[in-house]
């Protein structure tokens, strides 16, 4: 029961989240050492996307860390880190670009960011009682709570696989747009996308981790049912 064959396929998907987690920060530190031909700031970048795209309600807002950029849905605000916001390299422009990618898909009602939005009310529900639920339905051989547990579970992995595609579209928005706009050159197109590729990365990890879990969860449901 604690020791599930599945497990081995969860160690390593943690491994590779790990990984990913050390190259998204190895990638942005390499290439904030690359100025951009443009030398624009990422706020100046993010101003001038959102302005072009009809958002200029929207604020780019500094937020204290490293890597700590967001686009926040519920306040309408695109906020970046201090290498971000300050930094004129073609990771600062890459990641604000990004965020901005985020903003537009707002904008544009993108199917997979409003499906996103609805779940995550209940995710947020979910996703705490979740645990304790699988954990009553192992310890006291309950199938009903594993049941419940599974299902709870599986939103927040439906949620994860969700933000896959909206990750990666956003990132497809924002290298088009730097490009059309001038903020990088074609030839640094590929800095730029090995920027937010590994940050990309890190997301899949996670998305296959909780896949691999529930993948894991499922087989004990069916184990425990067939007893």
């Amino acid at each position: 029961m604690f020791f599930h064959p599945m497990d081995f396929l969860i160690i390593i998907a943690f491994l590779l989240s790990l990984w990913a987690q050390f190259r998204v920060k190895g990638t942005f530190n390499k290439y904030a050492n690359v100025p951009a031909s443009s030398g624009m700031s990422g706020a100046e970048a993010a101003r001038r996307m959102l302005d072009a795209n009809g958002l200029t309600s929207v604020p780019v807002e500094h937020i204290p860390g490293t890597l700590t950029d967001h686009y926040d849905p519920l306040s309408r605000v695109v906020r970046l880190s201090d290498p971000v916001y300050f930094g004129n390299s073609i990771s600062s422009l890459s990641v604000a670009c990004h965020e901005v990618g985020h903003a537009i898909q707002h904008k544009v009602s993108y199917p997979m960011l409003v499906a996103r939005h609805q779940i995550f009310p209940v995710v947020n529900l979910v996703s705490g009682v979740a645990p304790l639920l699988l954990l009553a339905g192992f310890f006291f051989k309950m199938t009903g709570l594993l049941l419940i547990g599974i299902i709870f579970f599986s939103a927040a992995v439906a949620f994860q696989l969700i933000t896959l595609p909206v990750e990666f579209n956003a990132s497809s928005r924002a290298k088009k747009l730097m490009v059309q706009m001038g903020f990088i050159r074609n030839t640094e197109e590929r800095e730029a996308s090995k920027v937010l590729g590994a940050a990309a990365l890190t997301y899949v990890a996670a998305a296959l981790i909780s896949v691999l879990e529930l993948a894991k969860y499922i087989m004990i449901f069916r184990g425990s049912d067939e007893d």
